[in-house]
């Protein structure tokens, strides 16, 4: 059996029961060494054989879990955050059900909520964004035309991008090309929940300056959108006095005024 695991942000401490424990119990642990926090390994057994995936091509993991399971043996691939985003897991999972090898997926807290986190965020204020769109520039994998940054600024919403803290100036200039304020408040968050962990606020003109400043082109999640800025939003409908929920009898303010 292949268990994969999200390792969450980073810190230790922030990986779910659930994947804590599958750590706990894997006879072999197939991990993304680039990316996932080693200390997460003091959870696995003494006995357990541990790999550096980011030192493997797909082939050569494939191999490790067919050999663990010739053996009868656990595995776990842990992957950063949630494996559900930039995890190249579905190529994984194709193969295993090739070989007829069983698998799940237990989920992880991704980075991008580990930035809020390190910035007190709220990504989906009323009144100002109500989305999130989560992508990425283009490197050595493409992304489909239609999901371009520009084809994305579009839609006004929040945007946090994955994987393109190499190239500010690049998405700092295609942003305002395609119509994006010069003066839209962004964020950078190094290493979210890591020791190392840093956050930066500036504008879309300044992301490229704030990133070479603190020297910053890897390991950074990039958010673009008026969110960033935490005001000018209205308040939850669902909290105010006079809303009505299934749970919660609102009060009319203007009762007494009526009689």
């Amino acid at each position: 059996m292949v268990h994969f695991v999200g390792a969450g942000p980073g810190a230790k401490d922030l990986i779910t029961l659930r994947g804590k424990s599958l750590i706990e119990e894997a006879d072999v642990i197939i991990y993304a060494g680039s990316l996932v926090n080693p200390e997460l390994l003091d959870y696995a057994k003494e006995n357990c054989e541990i790999h550096d995936s980011s030192k493997l091509n797909l082939d050569e993991v494939i191999e490790l879990i067919k050999a663990a399971e010739n053996e009868g043996k656990t595995t776990v691939r842990l992957h950063t955050g949630d494996p559900c985003l930039y995890g190249a897991i579905r190529e994984q999972m194709d193969i295993l059900d090739d070989l007829g090898i069983s698998y799940d997926s237990t989920p992880g807290v991704s980075s991008f909520c580990g930035a809020a986190a390190a910035l007190n965020m709220e990504y989906t204020l009323p009144g100002v964004s109500q989305s999130v769109i989560i992508t990425r520039m283009e490197g050595k994998t493409p992304v489909p035309a239609k999901e371009s940054i520009e084809a994305l600024a579009s839609h006004g919403a929040t945007m946090v991008f994955f994987l393109s803290s190499f190239d500010t100036k690049g998405l700092s200039e295609r942003l305002i090309k395609s119509g994006v304020s010069p003066k839209t408040p962004c964020a950078i968050v190094y290493k979210a929940t890591w020791p190392q962990e840093k956050s930066f606020i500036c504008t879309l003109e300044t992301l490229y300056e704030t990133a070479v400043k603190n020297d910053i082109h890897k390991t950074a999640l990039i958010i673009v959108g008026e969110a960033v800025s935490q005001n000018g939003y209205d308040k939850s409908k669902l909290y105010a006095p006079d809303f009505t929920t299934e749970f919660r009898t609102g009060i009319d303010k203007n009762a007494n005024s009526k009689q």
